[in-house]
């Protein structure tokens, strides 16, 4: 097959653009074209805000350029991973325009959310869901805290939900988790267009020991991630087991203050994957105490790949992930306390979690390779293709 790969980049990379890279690698390693059209949000500054704020409604260079491409090479697909804000959904027309069919992956949340995750006020947030005219979001500047930006942001949904871009110029979504479909099938999107296929990890890092003796955190330092749940927990836990934190982001200060005062908690900054996986492979478990919904949870299935148990908020598509007493533990949302009992329990119980490494891993085999991903996009790319 030959596909065109449709990604708007973000300025910090992310897990949106490793598992976008990864899929597609993985792609041409068995044998399909993969060709790329790009845009960078390092271009932002240059545009200024008045032309990124058309470009995101609709741009019509991504337009003219993407329709030129189409034409002048025979594609089978064009795969829409990420179209904000730069690209814009009119490459959506112009693949339809060209008789091209489109698959869109849903990443994040962004098409019922203005923010992307649900998350306001260090709650999670429905107050758009369902709504034509996400008219809260712009009540309290959901987008960047800008009440300018959100609106940009608001007119782009409403005027794609007036047209309407989403039911007719796309062939089929992907989400990464049951969660996540029905989330969106909940605001309206028909539910026979969208597949579930989750992320993966490639190559395989193969298991880890996990003798290291310690808990790791992985993740953006940010509110709905849970680093407060996460922090006040190991306040309460004393010095029973050292806490390791791999990440950046705007709460670094409130981890920086916590590790002056607690010398069971190191704060590593951002590391490389493969560092990660190292770190991943020793720890004795995972945290992952995010408060709001993610729409999947890449850093736990990188532990499953290693062998390492996580001990997860219950909410979003994580909870979907880890099967409480079985690769890892739940905990309440938000709640320290619970999450402090978990950790005991962990700590006390080792066969039981010696069991659980067992299974994590093999979740991994089951779900999360690279030839059970590759399987499961040949059957939705087949549901396409004319």
């Amino acid at each position: 097959m030959r596909i065109l790969s449709v990604h708007n980049r973000y300025q910090i990379r992310g897990g949106e653009d490793e598992s976008r890279e990864a899929e597609e690698r993985l792609l041409q390693q068995m044998g399909h074209e993969v060709e790329t059209y790009e845009e960078n949000n390092d271009r932002i500054a240059d545009l200024g805000a008045v032309r990124t704020a058309i470009k995101t409604v609709w741009s019509m260079e991504a337009y003219k350029t993407l329709r030129h491409q189409l034409k002048a090479q025979v594609y089978d697909l064009v795969h829409v991973q990420n179209f904000f804000p730069l690209i814009s959904p009119s490459v959506h027309y112009a693949a339809h325009a060209e008789g091209v069919p489109v698959i869109q992956t849903l990443r994040n949340y962004r098409l019922l959310c203005a923010n992307g995750f649900f998350f306001r006020d260090d709650r999670v947030c429905e107050d758009c869901l369902g709504k034509f005219v996400p008219w809260p979001a712009l009540l309290h500047s959901c987008y960047r805290g800008s009440r300018a930006a959100t609106g940009v942001l608001t007119t782009m949904l409403t005027t794609h939900r007036i047209l309407p871009t989403w039911n007719q110029m796309v062939d089929k979504y992907i989400t990464l988790s049951e969660f996540a479909r029905d989330k969106f099938i909940q605001a309206g999107f028909p539910a026979q267009k969208i597949a579930v296929k989750p992320n993966f990890v490639y190559p395989d890092p193969n298991a880890g020991e996990g003798l290291g003796g310690y808990a790791l955190f992985v993740g953006r330092l940010s509110p709905e991630k849970g680093i407060s749940t996460l922090l006040t927990a190991w306040q309460q836990l004393g010095k029973k087991v050292p806490l390791k934190i791999v990440g950046e982001g705007p709460l670094a200060p409130q981890v920086a203050e916590a590790v002056s005062l607690d010398r069971g908690i190191e704060w590593l900054g951002r590391r490389s994957l493969p560092e990660v996986y190292e770190l991943i492979g020793n720890a004795a478990f995972l945290v992952f105490p995010t408060i709001g919904y993610e729409t999947f949870g890449r850093v736990a299935i990188e532990a499953f790949a290693k062998g390492t148990p996580v001990i997860a908020s219950q909410v979003g598509a994580i909870a979907e992930l880890v099967e409480s007493n079985r690769n890892g533990l739940h905990f309440r949302p938000g709640n320290p306390e619970d999450l402090a009992i978990k950790v005991e329990w962990a700590l006390t119980h080792p066969q039981e979690m010696a069991q659980m490494r067992l299974e994590a891993r093999s979740e991994f085999e089951t779900k999360y390779t690279a030839k059970e991903n590759y399987k499961r996009i040949m059957e939705i790319y087949a549901t396409v293709r004319t």
